[in-house]
Order: structure tokens, then sequence, then C-alpha cells
């Protein structure tokens, strides 16, 4: 009778499976895959198929129909839905859930509908009807499931009795025994705040859930429930659910065990692992420990027993305390995801893992503890490399920039400054490209030009460039397609520049420089000197440029500024012109350009910067003079060489006769060649003379008025007369020759004490009381030694015109005048890291006796002398005075302005 009744049952649910599957469709091939694995069904979407839509599962009760699943009753039913590693969602679900039908605890069905649609409120939805069997008779009399979200433990019902060892636990369970209701189940908990016992229906209420079937009792219980407790077990923390199932007949009481324990943690991580540890031993299961024995332990991946782990590079060992599995981060069976944290890349690596535990004891027999796992790890940042490959002899950087995991795509870069699509940049020239590395990882090649206006050049050492890229990279990463931004900075230095090489030549009159002007003004640039050789350098000195595509041609006029005279005589001139070649940023002489002739001149005159005068005078008179006879202002000065109408002197400044004076902002020196007559007897007088009167006045410009205000130099303007000219200026006062060359290099500052180490700064105010003193510095910037500088004259004005009026002297002639209105006291000058050369500088305090006020200058008339001239010390006796300014070369400078202010408002 009950083989009938159970056959009629079966029909009706068939029937009932039959009648929910009308109006619904079969999945599509490849979105469902299902399995069945240690009492376990299994069923895997394909996340491809859902792209874009959205889904939910319902549960078919072969009694009420479907039940949608949410999270409560996964965890009360024996539900999980997750994803796997590689994001496809997951359901999975105890053969002992609530809606699975069971036949004789061998036989499992469960049927899930599955809900596509397009849109969130689940309108329009296609259901897809998915039944899962699964066969499982293999039952130990204690089987626990660890689950994601539940804990489930199952016991057959033909238990033995129980053991003396129970005596704490289940002795303080029989008082409530007594209070079982009749052919009721009834649960008890223990816990540290003490027990509860309620009824089965009011289990479920709590997230519980109990049931008996043909031949087993179970209990699923959520993690941390208020009846659970939480132990270290072997360092890793379990939750703990203590429980007696209790059922009461006429003549029967069943007790029966149904605590679970399960694992909170136990994953720990190195920077190439994952290791997963669970107890060997859990005290609360196994009571007799003496009597434990591990009898098997398996592990899984992803739902998948792996018979020999070590043939993945997993790693599965255990031992009295403790079962670890240890996975290599990215091995085989998990899953490597690309992340960005606070702007950094990095890799997360995810895995689903299982663990099997069979072992027996003395009180249960045998128990399979089961143990299912998704670990992922923490963020590992990987800061990508960029790799420079780049060959300099193709003139191309090729640079590898990696390693990332496939979920990365380049979205754009930027060159410079200038962002490109991808599009873009292949259109513009750049080659990008994906490259893949032995490890399954990837990186991306970016090509790009030396040539790239956008690459920076710049020249280094004598003959480099050094080419740098800056590119940004744009990164999409992961699912998510976060933006991941990285910089790189590339550099190759080539030796690509060729140094120029000038060539010269010269004609009657001038010399000439044909320079190649590749890489002038970008690399390289001509200096005179200190001077830029620039178009209006060129202009001001007389040179001549013109260029074509190839040349710059300077033609440099023979007594043009900047020429050397290497020999002179009046038969020849040896004359050089040098221009360096030098840096753009670092001012580095590179080559020094020159050109050299010998040339032949009647007549010219040479003022040379220390004060020596050339003067080859061409004499052309009728009749003929004798140009032996010819000399200076002083007889003593003849001609050094001659012939019938040449004539060649070679004297300084100081001396020979020659005068000075100031004609505006220059001191000219001027000496004349004469011819003396000769007179012949006659036989009445006046006498007869047949030479030609002959008078030749030669001069020489050299700039005066070097100013200089609160020690930096002020230029003066470019309309003044130009310095170091000279001229030979015949009767007619016709002027000959003129040439420009440099003044003395003389320049003054003004102390704020009388230590003379700390100077005023350039346009930094000088303010002084009427009776306090104005230190005034002089410096010859001179490299002999054995130069002396001397201060000749020196004034007061309230201008920084030279010629103005009023004025007050406060040296002549070298010494001191103390007058009413003014003093002067010389300072002592001694040898210091800063003053190498004492007699180079000199020193003045000059104060205001009168109450004065308003703003003033100091102007001096300065004379430096060299071995063996007249000059004898800074105030000579006064027979000597007068050779100073014959005797030396002479300058000026001038300082200020000086504020006399009052001293109530200072």
């Amino acid at each position: 009778m009950e083989s009938v009744a159970y056959s009629l049952c079966r029909i009706w649910i068939l029937f009932l499976l039959f009648w929910l599957g009308q109006g619904r469709q079969m999945a599509p091939p490849g979105f469902v895959q299902s399995s069945c694995h240690s009492r376990i069904f299994w069923m895997k979407l394909n996340k491809l198929l859902l792209q874009g839509k959205f889904f939910q599962l319902e549960i078919n009760d072969p009694y009420a129909g479907p039940v949608l699943l949410d999270e409560k009753l996964a965890s009360r039913c024996g539900y999980v839905l997750s994803e796997d590693v590689w994001g496809n969602p997951v359901f999975r679900a105890s053969v002992l859930g609530c809606h699975v039908v069971n036949e004789a605890d061998e036989l499992f069905s469960l049927t899930v509908n599955i809900k596509v649609s397009s849109f969130a409120s689940m309108r329009a939805a296609v259901t897809y009807t998915y039944p899962m069997y699964c066969s499982y008779s293999s039952w130990a009399p204690r089987e626990i499931v660890c689950e994601e979200n539940y804990m489930e433990v199952s016991v057959k019902t033909d238990v033995p009795a129980v053991s003396n060892d129970y005596t704490v636990a289940w002795m303080s369970a029989l008082p409530e025994t007594q209070n079982v209701a009749y052919q009721l189940w009834q649960l008890m908990f223990v816990s540290p705040s003490g027990r509860k016992r309620i009824m089965v229906s009011d289990a479920a209420k709590l997230g519980y859930s109990f049931n008996n079937t043909l031949y087993r009792v179970y209990l699923r219980a959520p993690y941390h429930s208020n009846e659970s407790d939480i132990s270290m077990v072997s360092g890793v923390n379990m939750n703990l659910v203590t429980s007696t199932s209790m059922y009461r007949q006429r003549w029967l009481l069943m007790l029966i065990d149904t605590t679970v324990s399960c694992p909170l943690d136990g994953t720990s991580f190195t920077d190439t692992t994952l290791t997963w540890t669970v107890p060997s031993v859990i005290p609360t299961l196994v009571l007799q420990e003496s009597t434990f024995l591990s009898k098997n332990i398996v592990m899984g991946v992803d739902g998948q027993v792996i018979v020999n782990p070590e043939e993945n590079n997993y790693l599965l060992e255990h031992n009295k305390t403790h079962i670890g599995i240890t996975i290599p981060i990215g091995a085989e069976g998990g899953k490597l995801k690309s992340s960005v944290s606070c702007g950094v890349y990095g890799i997360i690596y995810s895995i689903d893992l299982f663990l099997e535990h069979t072992w027996t004891d003395a009180d249960w027999q045998t128990t399979k503890y089961t143990v299912i796992k998704s670990i992922t790890t923490p963020f590992m940042p990987q800061i990508p490399t960029v790799i420079n490959n780049t060959l300099p002899e193709e003139r191309i950087f090729n640079i590898a920039f990696g390693h990332f995991l496939p979920d990365v795509s380049l979205v754009s870069i930027t060159i410079g400054n200038v962002p490109f699509t991808l599009r873009e940049a292949q259109h513009r020239g750049y080659k990008i490209y994906e490259t893949s590395f032995s490890n399954g990882t990837k990186g991306f090649i970016l090509e790009v030009s030396f040539d790239d206006p956008y690459v920076l050049k710049e020249y280094v050492n004598r003959n480099e460039t050094k080419y740098t890229l800056l590119v940004n990279y744009t990164l999409s990463v992961g699912p998510e397609m976060v933006l991941y931004y990285h910089s790189a900075e590339v550099e190759c230095v080539i030796a690509d520049i060729e140094i120029p090489e000038a060539t010269g030549y010269c004609d009657e009159e001038n010399l000439y420089l044909a320079i190649p002007i590749f890489g002038l003004h970008q690399y390289w640039n001509l200096y005179l000197g200190a001077k830029l050789l620039n178009r209006h350098t060129a202009l001001t000195n007389g040179y001549l440029a013109a260029s074509n595509s190839t040349h710059l041609v300077l033609q440099i006029p023979l007594f043009a500024v900047g020429v050397t005279y290497e020999e002179v005589s009046f038969q020849k001139i040896k004359a050089r012109f040098d221009v360096a070649l030098r840096k753009v940023r670092t001012m580095e002489t590179l080559q020094i350009f020159s050109v050299s002739c010998n040339f032949n001149s009647s007549a010219f005159i040479i003022c040379h910067p220390d004060g020596t005068i050339m003067i080859s005078a061409q004499m052309k008179t009728v009749p003929a003079i004798d140009m032996s006879k010819t000399k200076l202002r002083d007889s003593s000065c003849k001609p050094k060489e001659y012939n019938k109408g040449h004539a060649f002197f070679m004297f300084h400044v100081t001396t020979c006769g020659t005068s000075v004076r100031f004609e505006g902002d220059h001191i000219v020196y001027e000496n004349e060649i004469s011819y003396e007559k000769e007179t012949l007897p006659g036989q009445s007088q006046p006498k007869i003379t047949r030479d030609p009167d002959y008078r030749l006045t030669v001069s020489c410009y050299y700039r005066a008025k070097e100013t200089v205000m609160l020690g930096a130099f002020v230029s003066e303007p470019s309309t003044s007369r130009p310095f170091g000219s000279g001229t030979m200026v015949p009767r007619s006062n016709t002027a000959v020759y003129r040439r420009i060359r440099k003044a003395l290099n003389v320049v003054s500052r003004v102390s704020k004490n009388e230590s003379f180490m700390d100077f005023y700064e350039p346009n930094e105010a000088i303010l002084k009381r009427p009776v306090e003193s104005v230190f005034l510095e002089v410096e010859l910037k001179d490299e002999s030694p054995n130069a002396e500088l001397y201060l000749d004259n020196c004034w007061v004005t309230g201008s920084l015109d030279f010629n103005s009026a009023p004025r007050w002297n406060i040296t002549v002639d070298g010494c001191k005048i103390n007058s009413s209105e003014y003093v002067a006291e010389f300072c002592s000058v001694a040898a210091s890291p800063r003053v190498r050369h004492p007699s180079h500088f000199k020193r003045l305090a000059v104060r205001t006796l009168a109450r004065q006020l308003g703003q003033v200058y100091v102007h001096c008339l300065v004379a430096v002398c060299s071995p063996g001239s007249p000059c004898r010390g800074q105030c000579s006796p006064s027979k000597e005075r007068n050779d100073h300014r014959s005797a030396s070369l002479q300058g000026y400078v001038l300082a200020g302005p000086v504020q006399i202010v009052d001293p109530d408002l200072r």
C-alpha cells in the first residue's frame, strides 16, 4: 500500500513540473552549464549572453510554484548566488535545500527559472526553465557543508547511543527533554548566554532551517546568528552553533547532536602566493581527539576536484593541526584582474576553492567536512615599466610599455602636451601596436621619429643632440573601464651635429671669414671677445655681413675693431681676426675661427688698449724731405723705421711729449710728427730754406667715462662718440684714419661701512646724514700685478654731468684737499681673498661739513702707471705732481647718487 502511494506521489510531482513548464522557453545553447559535486548542485550562466541585460532566479517549489530567490531565502534554504572569478553568475544549492525534490536520499532534482530582461524592472522578461538532477548515495553518518552564506550539518537518524563522554553538554540538556512536545521536533541551542529551546517553526523565523528526510536530519544556520559563538581553533576563527535536535514519541526520546562549526578566515597572502588554512581537528566536532583519524583530503577549484594539485603548482599539505592550500598568484583556475587604486595600477587575483576532509572518530564513525571559499587577494600594485628599445641609428623612438593583463586597453596618448586618439596618432605617423609577453601579459609599442616636432631637442656636449620624448598614456583598466594615466620620459643622445669649420682669406684692405650657417643661433652663436657678434655689433664695428643658403661671410676692414696686429712695421702689417663659436646655453667655447694675413699699408695709425700708438706716416712733400729727420714733439722720439716716403713711429701715450685732453666723454691723446727746416747761409740776409714746413697731428681717442653707479656698469648711449679711435690730422685738419679701441677697465662702488666688505646693490638707495662718510672704492680690472692705480683729481657735484657746476674738489693731483664743504681721507688697502693686488685698489672716505641736503655725485679722474713710469705714490711731491697726467694712462669713474638727508627724517 505504501509503495502505491509513493508511486502516485511521484506521478503528481511530475505532472506539476510539466504544468509549471508550460509557456516557458528552454535556455539557449551555451547559456547554462550545470553539474553535481559532493551533494551540491552547481549552475553557471554565460555572462556574454547577459551583457546589457538584467536577470533574476526563481526556485520552483513543487507544491507552491516559483519563489523569487533573495538573500534571506538563500541562506535559510541552502542556496548561493554569486559570481565566479570570470564574472559568470554561479548558483549553488544543497541537495537538502528547501525546494529540492528528494527521492529516498539518493536522487535529487531542482528546477530553476532564469528570467532575463532588458529592463531593471524586469518587464517583458523571458523565462528560461532549467531542471537540474543529482545522484548522491555515499552519505557519511555526519556531513557538514560550510558555504559562503550558511552552515549545514546533516546526520543519519540511526546514530548510536550517546557516549559517556558527552557528560557536560548532554547532561545539561536532559532536564529540557522532559518538556519536549509529543511527536514534534524541537531544537536546543547552547551558547555563552545560556540555553534556548525553540520549536522548528520558530527556528525558521530566526533564519534556521531544520528538517528530516527519509534517513537523515539536518540543520542549516546562517553565520553570526544570535545563538552562535566565535572561537579560535589553531589560529583560525570559527563560527560555532552548538545545538541538539530533540524528538519524542510514545516509547522513544531521540536526541541528535547537530552542532556545526565553520571557518571565518584563515587566508594569508604574500607577493607571490595565497594560502588558505583550515584546522585539521575541530574540538567541538571531535570530542574524543585521541580517536581522530584523517582519512582523505581533497581540494577543488571552481567546482572541479583536483586529483594532482602539484601539476598546477598547487600545494596541498596537512599536519596534526592544519590543512593548508597554497596557490601561486596567477595560477591556472583563478583569474587575475586589473584594477586602479588611488591612481596606481595593480592586480587582484581571485580563485574559487573547496576543501573536502573526511575523518573518523569513535563517536561519529565518519564525518565528511566540506568548505567552499572564494578568495580574493588584496590590491597588489604593479608599476608598469617603460623599456627604451630605441636604436639611435634608425632615429626612431621605440618604447615598450607594460606589463598589463588582457583586460587593459590603450585609449589615447599625449606627446609633449598634445593629446591624440589612437586613430589620430596613427594618422600622424606614430606607430602603436600591442605585443604579447611569455607570461601571458601584454604591452604597447610606440614608435615616434626623432624629427617629430613634438620631440624635444637639446644641444648637449660638443656635437650631440639629446632627443626627449614626453608621453602620457591613457588606459582603460578592467571590466569597469577605469581610466589610468602613466607618464614617461625617454631620452636618446646622438652625435649627429657637425661642428662647423670656417674658411678665411683676405684682399688688400679686408679680412674675410666664411662660416657655415647650420646651427647658428640654434646651437651656437658667434662672439667677438665677450660680446655677441650680431648684426648690430657688425654694423657698429664697421663689418659687412652677407649670407647665402650655406654660409655667412664676414668682411672685416683691416683697421676695424677686433683686429689683432701680430706684427707692425712700415713695410707690412700682420693682422689677425678671431671669432669664438660658443654654445647658446652654456657659453662654452667650441671653436675659434681665425683668419690671419699680411698687408701692405702706406699710412695708418693704431691705438692699442695698453696705450701704445703705432703710426705709419706717408710724407708727400715737394721737394721731398729726409724721413730720418722727422720726429715727435719730444725730439728724442725718432722713427723706428723709414724710407724715402714713409716713417714708422711706435711710442706710449705717456712718452714723447704726448698731450692729453678731454673731448666730451673721451680722453684724447695727441702728438705731432714734424720736420724742422734746414737753413742754408746766403750771401746776405735773410737765410734761404729749401725744405717745406711739415706738421702731422696724430690723435688717439679712448673713452673716459666708464660710469659705475652703485657697483653696476651703466653703458653710455649709442649716440656717444666711439671710444679708442685714432686720427692723423695734417694742417688741413683732414682726418685720415680712426679705429676704435677699448678704454681702461676701471670700476667704482660704494661700501656700506669702513670695512669695505658690504657694498650697495644696483638701484639700492644710498642715504647718508651730513656728518656720515661715503666710502668710495675704485678698482682697476687688470691682470698685471705691477700696474698701479691712482686717484688723480676727484670732486663732488650735484649732477652726473662731467662738466657740471658748482663742484667741490676733494683731491687734486693725487692729494686730498680739505675744504669748508667736504673733507676726504684715503683708506688703506690690504690683500684679501677679494683683493689680490692692493695696488689695483684705492679707497676714499668722503663727508660733508656743511648742512647741505640733496643728491650728490663723486667724480674721479684716475691714472694707471706701470713700472718705469715717473709716477711715484698717491700724493707725490710738488715737483712730480705734473708728471701724473703725462706719465700715466687716465680714466674716469663716477659714483652716486648719494642722498644727503635730514637726520630726523631717516
